[in-house]
């Protein structure tokens, strides 16, 4: 057999053994935005199946493409029906603490005020002002009420608004 055969077929095994996206062990509890998004992500994980499922069966089609597609579609449907099968949808009431769901509003030492909301894990992005449940920054501020301190990254800061 030629090495350029040899290539491929590692190439095709490789793509066909994607190792699964890790789940978290922690609860997988979720905001009601955070269930939509996870029932959105697992019809797209289906409708990504189906399309790569029907790729496979078309005739003259790219092999190595297919497994590639299929192994992907596989491993995301997987990771989705197992997060959806999970989700805990939290809904907590405001009291005035820091909780899951809710904003908080802190001040560091430098005068920076940041505020972030606290949501389930596939929902948390930074960038957009989120932190998830599990996070250092949410562990250290949860429970926590305005004018309380905590300590986030080894500083200081204040908490001046929850909500």
């Amino acid at each position: 057999m030629s090495v350029a055969f040899t290539r491929e077929e590692d190439l095709e095994a490789t793509a066909a053994d994607l190792p699964d996206r890790p789940v978290s062990p922690h609860p997988n509890w979720v905001t009601a935005e955070g269930l939509e998004a996870i029932e959105a992500a697992l019809a797209e994980a289906r409708a990504a199946y189906s399309a790569a499922q029907a790729q496979g069966s078309e005739v003259g089609g790219s092999i190595s493409a297919d497994r590639t597609a299929m192994a992907r579609a596989t491993r995301d449907l997987r990771y989705w029906s197992a997060r959806r099968a999970s989700a805990q949808r939290v809904e907590t009431e405001a009291d005035g603490r820091v909780r899951f769901g809710g904003s908080v509003t802190l001040e560091r030492a430098d005068g920076r005020t940041q505020t972030w909301r606290i949501v389930g894990e596939d929902e948390a992005d930074p960038r957009a002002g989120t932190v998830s449940h599990v996070s250092p920054l949410a562990r250290a501020l949860i429970g926590k009420r305005v004018g309380d301190e905590a300590v986030v990254a080894g500083q200081a800061v204040e908490i001046t608004a929850v909500d």
